[in-house]
C-alpha cells in the first residue's frame, strides 16, 4: 500500500492526526509494549464480535485499530475485516498477528478522518481506545464519517477513556484513576502512562459524546459505564428521513 492509499485528501487547517498525542508510539518497541500492557484477549474480542452479530460475510471496520486483534478475530469468522491505524508500525504489528493466524484482512494507514471506505457500505463499525486521540470538534467529525461509511441499521461500537462523574468531581476520579490502575514497568500502563493521557489527551464527558453520537445520525441502542473513567455505546445508524 502507498502512504496515501486509502486516505482523502483534508484541508491544510485539518487536525494532524498523524502527529503523535500522548505518547508516541511509532516505534516496534513502544509498539510491542503496548500491545503487552493492553492485555490483548482473544476470547474478550470474540465476545464483542458475538455481541455485535459479527460472523461470515459481515462487513467491519475497525477505526484506531492499533495491533490489530479485533480484526484478525473477525477475519477468522469469514468477515470482510478492515483496520484502519494512522501507525505504520501499529500495522506492522497487526499484519503480523493476521500471519500468523492464517488470514488477510485489508489493512490501510489512514485517520478517523481521511480513511476512504472503498467497499460496500459498513454492517459494523468499531473503535476501541483511539477515539480520545481526537479533540472534541474533530470527534464530531469524526462520528459523522464513521456512520457515512455504514448501512441504514448498521452498529457503530464505541469504547474509550470516557468521564460520567460529575464535573465538580473530576480531580478526585481522575486521581482515584491513576493511583488505581498504574503498574510498575514492565507490567503495564504506568503511573506516568495514565498521567499524560489526562494532561495530553482528548478523553471528554459522557454526555458530551452522547450528543455528538446523535448528530451523526445514529441512535444509542445501549449505553455502559463500569467504571467513571471508562464507557461504551453500541449504536445504531438511523435510516434516511423520507421528506414529503
Amino acid at each position: 500500500m502507498s502512504q496515501t492509499e486509502g486516505r482523502r485528501s483534508r484541508p491544510s487547517w485539518s487536525f494532524p492526526e498523524y502527529t503523535p498525542v500522548g505518547t508516541d508510539l511509532n516505534s516496534p518497541s513502544a509498539v510491542a509494549s503496548y500491545d503487552r500492557n493492553q492485555g490483548t484477549d482473544i476470547a474478550v474480542d470474540n465476545a464483542l464480535l458475538d455481541r455485535l452479530g459479527v460472523a461470515t460475510g459481515t462487513c467491519l471496520v475497525d477505526l484506531g485499530c492499533g495491533t490489530g486483534s479485533l480484526v484478525v478475530q473477525a477475519a477468522r469468522r469469514g468477515a470482510e475485516a478492515h483496520g484502519v491505524d494512522v501507525g505504520q508500525e501499529m500495522l506492522v504489528h497487526a499484519r503480523r498477528r493476521a500471519r500468523q493466524f492464517g488470514v488477510t484482512p485489508s489493512w490501510h494507514q489512514a485517520g478517523f478522518l481521511d480513511y476512504v471506505h472503498r467497499a460496500a457500505p459498513a454492517d459494523v463499525v468499531t473503535t476501541k481506545s483511539a477515539l480520545h486521540q481526537l479533540p472534541d470538534f474533530w470527534k464530531q467529525q469524526a462520528l459523522l464519517h464513521a456512520a457515512a461509511m455504514l448501512r441504514p441499521g448498521g452498529t457503530l461500537y464505541l469504547w474509550d477513556v470516557m468521564f460520567s462523574f460529575d464535573p465538580t468531581e473530576a480531580e478526585d476520579h481522575l486521581q482515584q484513576w491513576i493511583d488505581s490502575a498504574s503498574r510498575p514497568p514492565g507490567e503495564g500502563f504506568t503511573r506516568t502512562d495514565f498521567e499524560t493521557h489526562v494532561r495530553e489527551e482528548f478523553s471528554t464527558y459522557t454526555w458530551i459524546l452522547e450528543g455528538m453520537i446523535e448528530r451523526a445520525g445514529l441512535e444509542i441502542i445501549s449505553r455502559s459505564f463500569p467504571r467513571s473513567t471508562h464507557g461504551e455505546f453500541v449504536c445504531r445508524k438511523r435510516p434516511p428521513t423520507l421528506r414529503a
